[in-house]
């Protein structure tokens, strides 16, 4: 099949922007309501991307007052975006660390059946302190503890996905027949943190499982990655560590037996886009201005497992000495290594860096014009570091408007994305293959 570049959109608070929600262009409807997300989820549709992706947090940041970090549970938001859209795929994420895997079995397959086939769960293994309080675990479990947990998890959702055969159900009501037994199994867990009998009280969906997305670029989470993950969120701000990890996922993903084109790798991209490069550059440049640098400070503590950054004048190029080491980092380790490496690569001032990461948190910011942005797209893709892009439009919904409306015609004039959808489910707008069922 010919290779074909992939779109998701990142619905995140009005905007990847740490100002979004004071930018005059961004929506004005609470981040509660629901018509937001539909919205933005009927105009990615309208777009023909593959998808739209619901971040998660599992706590409440001490920046509530200066930043808007509020959103509705994504799960439940999925629920209702699986009948209000009929094409496009919906990703939402959960936590192994914080959920039983029989539920979130459950819960996405019921979102599978529910939206014909066009559903994807996020992995992530959740570190943060405050998540611990709220679910009685304090201390947070260690990096290597959560992605332990996380394998064993992932053995049992996917036994209780792959439970019924896809010929169960039989619903004979002349022979009285609902579902087949024979075609339905326990699944009979007994492991080191968790025991589920099974079966799942569903039948199988109808990609077989949901698609499986995972965001973790540490080397624990790349092997975790080569073994289950079929797309995968990555940050990087340079297409050089872009190609490394491309070509580092894919060999590992072909060293567990998988094919490389069944592993989809999609950077994080946030474009700033004007009429020309430098009416983009001072759209960002206003948009920069509404930030409050001590929510930023507060913003890098977190990522650093609460470091304390306060010490730190402003205005002097930072050193990777002012970081922690990123393998001490129990929280997001990859993103840990991005900012270090910048900081050893530009030595930008700490304002400069919290600048930096507002645009989108340590994702790749770019501002020009459309033909700038068609361009790094392709140049990306073929050079080996994308399979697509996670877009993250700085402001919602007026910046993704002005990709769709600029730089996804030129995208499609070049023959890199579809006019129109060719599939019905996520797997076939990703190009991926329904997974084997244990019944043959």
């Amino acid at each position: 099949m010919r290779r074909q570049l992939h779109l998701n959109l990142f619905i995140q608070s009005r905007g990847h922007h740490e100002a979004s929600w004071r930018h005059q262009r961004s929506s004005e409807l609470p981040l509660t309501d629901i018509d937001y997300y539909r919205d933005l989820a009927q105009r990615a549709e309208r777009a023909c991307l593959d998808s739209i992706f619901l971040a998660d947090q599992l706590n409440l940041p001490d920046d509530v007052a200066q930043a808007a970090r509020t959103w509705l549970e994504p799960i439940t938001v999925l629920g209702a975006l699986a009948v209000s859209t009929r094409r496009i795929g919906l990703i939402a994420t959960a936590s192994t660390t914080y959920t039983e895997p029989f539920n979130l079995a459950r819960q996405y397959a019921s979102l599978d059946h529910m939206s014909a086939g066009r559903v994807a769960w996020n992995i992530v293994t959740t570190w943060a302190a405050g998540a611990a309080k709220n679910y009685g675990t304090a201390p947070p479990l260690t990096h290597a503890e959560r992605y332990e947990r996380a394998e064993e998890y992932m053995a049992v959702v996917k036994g209780l996905w792959d439970s019924w055969a896809v010929d169960a159900v039989s619903d004979d009501r002349r022979q009285g027949v609902y579902a087949r037994a024979d075609r339905i199994r326990p699944l009979n867990h007994e492991g080191r943190f968790y025991a589920v009998a099974g079966p799942m009280n569903l039948p199988r969906t109808p990609q077989g499982r949901p698609v499986l997305v995972q965001a973790g670029s540490s080397d624990t989470g790349r092997g975790f990655a080569a073994r289950h993950a079929e797309a995968i969120f990555t940050a990087h701000m340079e297409k050089r560590t872009a190609q490394e990890f491309y070509a580092d996922i894919k060999a590992r993903a072909i060293a567990c037996g998988r094919r490389a084109d069944q592993v989809l790798v999609l950077p994080g991209l946030s474009p700033m886009i004007g009429g020309t490069e430098e009416e983009a550059k001072r759209l960002l440049r206003e948009t920069d201005d509404l930030t409050d640098p001590e929510v930023g400070r507060k913003r890098l503590s977190g990522r650093f497992g609460g470091h304390d950054f306060s010490h730190l004048p402003l205005d002097v190029p930072l050193r990777p000495e002012d970081f922690p080491d990123p393998a001490s980092v129990e929280a997001a380790r990859s993103r840990t290594e991005v900012i270090v490496g910048l900081a050893r690569r530009d030595r930008p001032t700490l304002r400069q860096l919290l600048s930096y990461l507002a645009g989108a948190r340590g994702h790749f910011v770019f501002a020009g014009a459309p033909e700038q942005v068609a361009d790094l797209i392709e140049t990306w893709w073929r050079d080996g570091a994308a399979d697509g892009f996670n877009l993250m439009p700085p402001v919602l919904p007026w910046m993704f408007d002005v990709f769709v409306a600029e730089v996804l015609p030129i995208l499609q004039r070049r023959g890199l994305f579809r006019r129109e959808y060719t599939g019905t489910t996520l797997r076939d707008h990703l190009g991926l293959d329904v997974p084997a069922s244990q019944f043959g």
